[in-house]
């Protein structure tokens, strides 16, 4: 069977356009998956138990159920609860940075632990609160340990980011069967699609190893 290089050359706009999605969520999710992650890690080592167990509770259900059923629980059963239809994106967008929050909780809670314990205290012996401890000291440095993690889960979430194809949201994964329903070619489709997944990969992957060579 010879490959048909002129219906991949024609598909190539619309692939771009469903790479370009996918981009856009993975970024949003894990940015805000970032600013969840930090809060919900300093929970985790709170000295405060109703901040500690809440937080410990969100880490373990998240990690512990597939994003697929957390983006059903969104779309599907969400609505129920409040009695409005949730349009695609944001479920997308929710389900995947909840998901990524979980994730991304456990990369700072370590990467915060990893800082000697005797810089918090020259912290406090000069007279900083803990939230000044917390931002100018501790978090700084953390956030320097945690990029390669976080790297990791951005390529993760980008990834992931196909199972949304499933509420109908046309990222690249559902661009590609929209494809392949009107023309077939899933040979041709499926390899294009995946090769478009590797570049983007690995282009982030050598950016990450950039900024964890530029801040060593």
């Amino acid at each position: 069977m010879t490959p048909d290089y002129d219906l991949v050359l024609h598909s190539l706009p619309l692939l771009g356009v469903g790479a370009l999605v996918t981009l856009q969520i993975s970024l949003v999710s894990v940015a805000l998956g970032v600013v969840i992650g930090l809060l919900v890690g300093i929970c985790e080592i709170s000295r405060y138990w109703w901040l500690r167990y809440p937080a410990k509770v969100y880490v373990d259900f998240i990690r512990g159920t597939p994003l697929l059923v957390q983006i059903f629980i969104i779309y599907f059963a969400l609505p129920i609860v409040i009695g409005a239809r949730i349009d695609p994106y944001v479920a997308a967008v929710a389900a995947c940075s909840i998901n990524s929050g979980a994730y991304v909780a456990e990369i700072f809670r370590a990467g915060i632990q990893s800082i000697d314990r005797g810089q918090t205290e020259a912290g406090r012996s000069l007279g900083l609160t803990w939230y000044q401890n917390m931002r100018f000291i501790v978090v700084p440095q953390a956030f320097r340990r945690i990029i390669p993690q976080l790297g990791n889960e951005f390529i993760a979430m980008l990834k992931d980011s196909s199972l949304v194809s499933v509420i109908g949201f046309e990222e690249l994964t559902r661009k590609g069967q929209l494809i392949i329903a009107s023309t077939y070619a899933s040979l041709e489709i499926w390899v294009t699609v995946a090769i478009i997944y590797l570049v983007m990969t690995l282009s982030i992957t050598r950016f990450v190893a950039w900024l964890e060579k530029k801040y060593h």
